[in-house]
């Protein structure tokens, strides 16, 4: 082979393998793109969904952390078993959720019509459960007496004496409570 076609098929070489570079770019970028799409279609629900038998800790908005193994996950809330010492559930909504420690980077999607949260309050209601409600401002010992499309009323325990209180779910950050037969009052 001569010089001259040696240097041609050292720079057909040389564009071959820049085009190969190219198309390893480009794909590259594509699947980094579409990652991208697919994540933000995921929601915290479905990380939570994923969570489920696993330990978090969930920061709220007054500050206060609440630790737990993630039992079940809606759109809309959470709700977490405590640890063995502390056998209390917590029902958390998401929207009082202002971090997470312990979540992968796994999901699941929905696969059937979730609960709303006013079915399991109303669930503790018709259990009589002793409940504690965290708003952002204190921390009400009770029993919820109704449930409202958007607020629940509690009937206060704390201090010896009954007094109702009204808790817009806005406000709501937990409602703990002890697994059924543990607590009763």
């Amino acid at each position: 082979m001569n010089p001259s076609d040696a240097r041609w098929s050292n720079l057909a070489a040389d564009l071959d393998a820049l085009a190969d570079a190219h198309d390893a770019a480009e794909s590259d970028a594509m699947v980094a793109e579409l990652t991208r799409a697919e994540h933000a279609t995921i929601s915290l629900a479905d990380r939570l969904r994923a969570a489920v038998g696993g330990a978090v800790v969930v920061d709220l908005a007054d500050g206060e952390p609440v630790r737990g193994v993630v039992r079940e996950a809606a759109a809309t809330w959470l709700l977490l078993q405590g640890a063995a010492r502390t056998p209390a559930r917590h029902l958390v909504p998401l929207a009082a959720i202002d971090g997470l420690s312990g979540l992968g980077p796994g999901s699941v999607p929905a696969v059937h019509r979730e609960p709303a949260i006013t079915t399991l309050l109303r669930g503790m209601q018709r259990d009589r459960r002793i409940v504690l409600v965290r708003t952002r401002g204190r921390e009400s010992r009770g029993r919820i007496a109704r449930v409202g499309a958007d607020h629940l009323d509690l009937e206060v325990l704390d201090g010896g004496y009954r007094d109702g209180r009204v808790v817009p779910f806005a406000a709501l950050l937990c409602v703990s409570h002890a697994p059924p037969g543990v607590e009763r009052s």
